[in-house]
């Protein structure tokens, strides 16, 4: 045997003690001090994330159309509460259809007659309350714009940084695998390796290099995403500076105050109940149709000549008469109105409370699956695949160990990715309040595809899954207002 053969096997069995001892020191620092919690800042700290969402606040147009709405409506309660326009009338009585006899005739005149109409008392406040509540709905509708807008933009920007941690990995990956070549060819080199091992490190390389590209173009496509949010040019860069495994895991909060939180901030559930209180209010003002509106009328008439002017003075009401047809459908309608209200609000207050169960559930997992990956499994795959390269440096496992323990080292490090990428994205729906169902993240990580060292690194949820689009405010309660 030469000297170059026994040099190399002893450096060999040399590097799997050394990687052994590693190991194990490694998992006996982590026994004695526990979790390594990151030390960066929480995602809602991060300055480049807070001026992305104040952007994309100031230009989208749902915002502008969602408020206009709210102006709108606002716009409409001091016409409830306004008496009906004056009405003013001018005319002539003349005898005979020969010439004008005003001033000749006793019984020819010049008439001037003003009218006003006065609601019952107390449908003036009620139908101006029941705009008020309207309007009210409508900025429970500017709220759900905002929320989203700032949701879907934080989602997209955690989605970038996934992809952009994906791609740093992929770097990491590339120089495991060089390892892996290097030691394959010194195997094949002193005639102990198969050139089967070198072709299978190339070609694991030549596959990184293909996830790569993958990479890149989700990465220009989530830019693109991103970009169209905050109104700017599509390829307009976006530079980041954080890592997500350098953000903190948010804390769990109580199931009563998490709960207790969503119902007081659901716009959903606040305009659910507006609806309610609107139909309360237009039952009082159905039941004081009931009662007549009066119209007072005064009018002068200067007849000319010798004669007197005259004057009149009158006052009208309507007659409900057809109040069993008319009024009291309408008490009615706007009872069986409240009560599909009630309804819909219980309806939206039960799934709004099922939507906080399930996402706790699902963060408190997470959270658990967070801290098992960084107080030891990361170390512990990453020193495994150490280990298993030095054993097959000394020809104590085949490169098939290799193939398997760099597979399990993928799938760990993408798994922690998109384990922390979930955790991000089930805290922004809970900051949204959102009503969409809680997609959890896919079982066994980006680590799943059976293809080794590529992973599923791209396969990670687009930011538009699981979004709450914004909807366009609607013109709240005008269907209920239509007969004011």
């Amino acid at each position: 045997m030469s000297f170059r053969t026994s040099a190399m096997k002893w450096a060999s069995r040399y590097l799997c003690r050394a990687a052994m001892l590693a190991l194990l020191t490694a998992r006996v620092a982590l026994a004695e001090t526990g979790t390594t919690l990151p030390a960066g800042p929480a995602l809602t700290d991060d300055p480049t994330l807070a001026g992305l969402v104040s952007e994309a606040l100031e230009k989208r147009p749902e915002l502008a159309q969602a408020n206009a709405t709210v102006q709108a409506n606002l716009a409409r309660v001091p016409q409830g509460r306004a008496l009906p326009d004056p009405v003013l009338s001018l005319g002539i009585q003349n005898d005979g259809f020969t010439s004008i006899q005003v001033g000749q005739m006793e019984t020819s005149w010049y008439w001037l007659t003003a009218s006003e109409t006065f609601p019952w008392l107390g449908k003036r406040g009620l139908r101006a309350d029941a705009l008020t509540l309207g309007a009210r709905q409508s900025e429970a509708d500017l709220e759900r714009v905002r929320l989203s807008v700032q949701a879907e933009v934080e989602r997209t920007y955690v989605d970038l940084l996934l992809v952009r941690d994906q791609l740093n990995l992929l770097a990491k990956l590339e120089a495991l695998w060089s390892q892996a070549e290097g030691l394959s060819r010194a195997r094949y080199e002193t005639g102990e390796g198969a050139q089967s091992d070198i072709l299978r490190a190339q070609l694991e390389r030549s596959r990184l290099k293909q996830q790569r590209w993958a990479l890149k173009a989700e990465e220009q496509r989530r830019i693109a995403v991103l970009n169209r949010s905050l109104g700017r040019p599509l390829d307009d860069p976006i530079p980041t500076s954080l890592s997500l495994m350098d953000v903190p895991d948010p804390a769990l909060p109580e199931a009563g105050r998490a709960a207790a939180d969503a119902e007081a901030r659901s716009p959903e559930l606040q305009k659910a109940r507006l609806e309610v209180e609107q139909s309360g209010t237009l039952v009082a003002l159905a039941k004081k149709d009931y009662f007549p509106d009066l119209t007072v009328s005064a009018g002068v008439m200067p007849r000319g000549g010798t004669f007197e002017p005259m004057w009149q003075a009158g006052l009208s009401f309507s007659i409900p008469l057809w109040a069993g047809s008319k009024q009291s459908r309408a008490v009615s309608e706007y009872r069986l109105r409240g009560t599909a209200a009630q309804g819909g609000a219980e309806t939206i207050r039960r799934l709004l409370l099922q939507r906080a169960k399930e996402r706790l559930a699902l963060l408190e997992a997470l959270l658990e699956t967070n801290r098992l990956y960084r107080s030891g499994l990361l170390v512990q795959s990453e020193a495994t695949v150490l280990s298993t390269m030095a054993q097959y440096q000394v020809g104590r496992v085949p490169f098939a160990s290799v193939l398997e323990a760099l597979r399990g080292y993928v799938a760990d490090l993408s798994g922690f990715c998109e384990s922390v990428a979930a955790t991000q994205r089930i805290d922004i729906a809970q900051r949204e309040v959102s009503l969409d169902p809680v997609a959890g993240p896919a079982v066994g990580g980006m680590g799943s595809s059976p293809v080794p060292g590529a992973g599923g690194m791209g396969g990670a949820s687009s930011p538009e899954a699981g979004a709450a689009a914004p909807q366009p405010a609607s013109t709240a309660g005008s269907g209920s207002m239509s007969r004011m």
